[in-house]
């Protein structure tokens, strides 16, 4: 069993998961590519101490990029969008 600090690598913060939270009660994270919902609803939990209702996650291809004629991958990677109950509210910026 994987820790809840390996699920959850970082929350992302761009301007669509900003519209996204302020829209409904959405949070963005980056996660292992391996962990499915039930371990990121847990870990979300345990971490932030919050009540999760839904977990939505979606594979994220890696782009292919180039370099002179070398050619590469970007690393494919897991995104999950995490509703949480009425009243809760992560914030990543408190004293901003």
């Amino acid at each position: 069993m994987t820790s809840v600090y390996d699920i959850v690598a970082a929350p992302l913060i761009t301007e669509k998961g900003t519209l996204v939270n302020q829209a409904g009660n959405h949070v963005v994270f980056r996660v292992r590519r391996d962990a499915n919902k039930d371990e990121i609803r847990h870990a979300i939990e345990t971490l932030f101490k919050v009540k999760v209702e839904k977990v939505r996650t979606l594979n994220v291809l890696g782009k292919t990029r180039r370099v002179g004629r070398n050619i590469g991958r970007r690393p494919t990677w897991k995104k999950a969008y995490v509703t949480l109950a009425e009243g809760q509210r992560i914030d990543f910026f408190e004293n901003v």
